[in-house]
């Protein structure tokens, strides 16, 4: 592998840590919001939602400038939403102009979860394409443990009237390197293929082939692909019986992604494990755990997802979730606002078995499978697809749970996602498919209908 394949991996998974960074930071300003703003825990729960009302923005809109305008572009446009946000949300003084600015920055998480998968699995050779790919879902995790740790460094240094905006607003410094450093790396050669700047596609292919021979291998199978789409030069319809499976492929990976409760957790750690009886400072250190583990199994994940294959991985997640998830449920509903120091460290040991589950399977899978399961012709809509069923299943949840908490309880809360991890499981096991190690050219041979 060339050096600069891994580079410009590297470069487009940093928009993941941004991307990371901005669902976690909220977590250590809930308390504050709620005090300058005067929040009640439905309006709590809609403000924090704010951002991923953006993620479906960002992810349905996203497809569209990345196929036209090509994936550099668009990744250079959400590195400047992300800027724009981290400054504006630091200096609000308005709620409503807070919710804008953070509405901004999740329009460019969106964005970030549809162009970067795309443009690493575009650049990567199949054999690392798992690897590299996930790259992203590494630095999206590592960008929620900075934003942990951020938090509690902030939180302890700062009083808490100016805390919370700082803690929003150091995204800005990481936001400026990842468009300084987008300067730095190669267009994909795919797109400039269909593009039809043929000359920069071969100069691009060349520098990412690992030898010439693998550089006029790939570029045979994308002209074939071009070749095949030339038949028919009207824009491919995206909802036909052809692309059904794929679409419901997508639609399923990333609704269970979310109906794992996995954002509630990431946006809410500090709060649950106050419910579970644990003081102000052990909240957020403990979410620092949270952030931990989520970074080490994930990075576990990136070394097997190639030699294990994604189903695999799926499989031992979904284990993960039900075990983690019954234990967190039955917790709540036999302990109650009554917490024990055995039982509050069972409830943090259950969410550390929680998160490496997700880690591992899920979080680790679910952005290359869905880069990887649609034709060229369609990717980008495809992606856009996945993205704005995982932000739109995570505006809901994130919305809903600390309403559904207080009014229901938080173990009726953690039971309504276990019984969605058991509809996992039996995805994965009935309908999943494998795509460890398939060319992507030869993917819309084995997943879409003649």
């Amino acid at each position: 592998m060339k050096p600069l394949v891994l580079r410009s991996a590297i470069v487009a998974a940093l928009g993941g840590l941004l991307f990371g960074f901005d669902t976690a930071v909220i977590s250590g300003t809930t308390q504050a919001l709620t005090e300058k703003y005067s929040l009640g825990s439905f309006a709590l729960g809609f403000t924090v939602a704010t951002a991923l009302i953006g993620t479906i923005i960002g992810a349905l809109t996203a497809g569209k400038p990345a196929d036209t305008y090509g994936r550099k572009k668009v990744l250079f446009v959400i590195g400047a939403l992300y800027f724009l946000s981290a400054i504006g949300a630091a200096l609000s003084e308005n709620w409503y102009l807070f919710m804008f600015f953070r509405l901004i920055g999740g329009i460019g998480v969106g964005g970030a979860s549809v162009t970067a998968p795309i443009y690493t699995a575009e650049i990567s050779p199949p054999r690392l394409r798992g690897r590299l790919v996930g790259l992203v879902q590494f630095n999206v995790v590592l960008g929620i443990l900075v934003a942990y740790l951020s938090n509690y460094v902030l939180a302890q240094v700062l009083s808490e009237d100016v805390a919370w905006r700082w803690m929003l607003g150091v995204q800005a410094f990481p936001a400026a390197v990842f468009m300084l450093l987008l300067f730095t790396v190669p267009e994909s050669p795919r797109w400039l293929f269909l593009a039809g700047k043929t000359e920069e596609a071969r100069t691009n292919m060349a520098r990412l082939a690992s030898s010439p021979e693998e550089a006029a291998e790939l570029e045979g199978e994308i002209q074939e692909a071009i070749a095949d789409l030339a038949q028919d030069s009207r824009p491919a319809p995206f909802f036909t019986a052809k692309y059904r499976r794929v679409i419901l492929l997508a639609i399923a990976i990333a609704a269970f992604n979310q109906l794992s409760g996995i954002n509630a957790i990431m946006y809410y750690a500090p709060d649950i494990f106050r419910m579970a009886g644990a003081a102000e400072d052990s909240a957020f250190l403990q979410s620092i755990a949270v952030g931990g583990m989520n970074l080490v199994a994930t990075m576990v994940a990136l070394t097997v997802i190639d030699r294990f294959g994604r189903r695999k991985l799926m499989l031992i997640g979904s284990i993960g979730y039900l075990i983690s998830l019954g234990v967190i449920a039955l917790l709540f509903f036999t302990q109650g606002h009554n917490f024990s120091g055995f039982s509050s460290a069972l409830v943090l040991a259950s969410l550390l078995l929680f998160i490496a589950a997700h880690a591992f399977g899920q979080g680790s899978v679910i952005w290359v499978f869905i880069s990887e399961i649609f034709p060229n012709r369609v990717r980008a809509r495809g992606q856009a697809l996945g993205s704005f069923t995982h932000w739109f299943a995570a505006a809901v949840i994130t919305w809903t749970f600390p309403w559904i908490a207080a009014g229901l309880g938080p173990g009726m809360a953690f039971a309504l996602f276990f019984v969605c991890m058991v509809g996992q499981l039996v995805w994965v096991l009935k309908a999943m498919p494998e795509t460890k190690g398939v060319p992507l050219e030869e993917m819309e041979e084995r997943l879409t209908a003649r």
